[in-house]
């Protein structure tokens, strides 16, 4: 069951873009499983808030999560790698990419519907964001975390074998399917000795540092940069701390 799952997101993914005649192109994604029991789970309600959800807050009888990393284009992050303000291309793929995972989640829990499973993903429409505390109560990254997709880099994303450009999904289901581990290997370069710092560099308002990252002083910015693409839906992003750096794309210490 767990390789026809990843075939079916590798196949959703691939095959959305001509059925729905997008302007954003992705790559092939990552999959990864976590034990709806895994304690990094209940952990997140003291790291993270204590009203973050656990797997069984989503779909009471909960097995497995199951997490993927939807890697978007070199082409794509590119346009977005010069100046402070994100580029439109960014802004939409952003857009398009929520649409995407938005119906993702939705076949999946169709398919295993149809085979007498039960799957539930958080509410798309209302993934329970906190605008005062600027955060989120199901957070996709660290959800990936636990399904064994990758470990966070000095810019607070989660570095994986395709880097940290992209955007993270995920379903729950009471299938039973053996979990994936959780990396402990150290991924990012700053963290492993204290080079790099490019994240930091290229962030246009000064929220990021290697002392910490102030998420309120990034989130005002974020509101600003939403008012430059009034034209599309909710389009809060900056992603200058991921676009064109030694994780944008891959895992930087693969070989060390």
């Amino acid at each position: 069951m767990k390789n026809q799952i990843k075939q079916m997101i590798i196949d959703f993914v691939r095959e959305y873009k001509n059925n729905n005649n997008t302007f954003t192109q992705w790559q092939e994604p990552l999959v990864g499983f976590a034990d709806s029991e895994n304690a990094l789970f209940y952990l997140y309600r003291e790291m993270i808030d204590e009203n973050h959800l656990i797997p069984k807050d989503i779909l009471p009888g909960a097995k497995t999560v199951v997490s993927y990393f939807i890697p978007f284009t070199e082409k794509l992050v590119r346009t977005n790698y010069k100046g402070d303000a994100p580029s439109r291309e960014w802004a939409v793929a952003y857009s398009e990419t929520n649409k995407l995972l938005k119906s993702l989640g939705e076949y999946l829990i169709e398919k295993l519907d149809k085979i007498g499973a039960g799957a539930n993903m958080a509410r798309f429409d209302d993934p329970g964001f906190d605008t005062n505390k600027v955060i989120s109560y199901w957070s996709q990254r660290h959800i990936a975390y636990a399904a064994g997709l990758g470990t966070f880099g000095l810019n607070n994303m989660l570095i994986t074998d395709k880097g940290c450009c992209g955007r993270f999904g995920s379903i729950v289901t009471d299938i039973v399917i053996e979990p994936d581990a959780v990396i402990t290997k150290e991924r990012c370069l700053y963290k492993y000795s204290s080079t790099c710092k490019k994240c930091v560099e290229a962030c246009p308002s000064k929220a990021l540092t290697v002392n910490g990252f102030d998420r309120h002083k990034c989130y005002e910015l974020l509101l600003e940069y939403d008012k430059l693409f009034s034209d599309l839906e909710l389009t809060e992003v900056c992603g200058k701390c991921v676009a064109m750096i030694p994780c944008s794309f891959i895992n930087p210490l693969k070989n060390k």
